[in-house]
């Protein structure tokens, strides 16, 4: 059986040596980035299947390395964890708008960071059947292609997270109906998830802001959680 690979970028040594030995007993095959240039060449070289990403390092921060991991081909699909002392929910936004998809502040529990790493491996590697069989859902001016994995807002892409696809994902092919938080996790992240039920909350912050002027299309169901607009307001 194939291990899965982790890439550690960590530039404390310390912490770094604790996250390799831990990971390594777990059975993951793990290499290590000190800053963030050697990070983007090791991503590149190694195709890991989670990083492990840490907010704070030299030269170019976790932020800028998580926005190229995206961009290119090549690492685009890697499961990130961002790793930071940060905790303030801006923070988190810019995280997951960078392309995060999870988030775990220090100091942490060793025990709930290798639960983090082994759901979202499980997340990764969601089999294609699992996914929704229809090709295209449009409503409203949104467009999402499941088998391209893409969406629309009139015609033109919109840049989304692999969390922000399958929440839109979610609450589109169901106009009208009132997802709770805990649904959305199950549904859209995976029923494995080990995300705050707030983290949501973050997520659909940055789906609205990325369809702005019809953000008003995912509407807040107070004491429920989120639906997508069954009908578009008349002008």
């Amino acid at each position: 059986m194939v291990k899965p690979r982790v890439l550690i970028v960590e530039d404390d040594r310390a912490l770094s040596d604790i996250l390799f030995y831990n990971l390594q007993k777990e059975g993951f095959n793990t290499f290590r980035a000190f800053d963030g240039r050697e990070a983007l060449e090791q991503a590149r070289q190694k195709q890991p299947d989670i990083i492990i990403l840490d907010l704070m390092l030299p030269g170019i921060d976790g932020i800028e390395v998580c926005r190229q991991i995206r961009k290119n081909a090549s690492t685009s699909a890697a499961g990130i964890l961002m790793l930071t002392a940060k905790t303030e929910e801006v923070d988190q936004l810019v995280g997951f708008s960078a392309g995060a998809d999870d988030y775990v502040a220090k100091p942490y529990s060793m025990r709930v960071l290798l639960e983090r790493v082994r759901a979202l491996h499980r997340r990764r590697t969601t089999t294609e059947a699992d996914e929704p069989r229809d090709d295209v859902v449009e409503h409203s001016g949104v467009r999402v292609d499941n088998r391209r994995h893409q969406a629309f807002l009139n015609d033109a892409p919109l840049e989304l997270t692999r969390s922000e696809f399958r929440l839109l994902q979610t609450l589109i092919t169901q106009p009208g109906r009132a997802f709770d938080r805990s649904e959305l996790i199950e549904n859209a992240l995976g029923e494995d998830t080990l995300v705050l039920e707030r983290t949501i909350d973050v997520h659909i912050r940055a789906i609205r802001r990325k369809l702005g002027d019809l953000a008003d299309l995912i509407e807040t169901v107070r004491g429920v959680g989120y639906r997508f607009r069954e009908h578009t307001p008349e002008a």
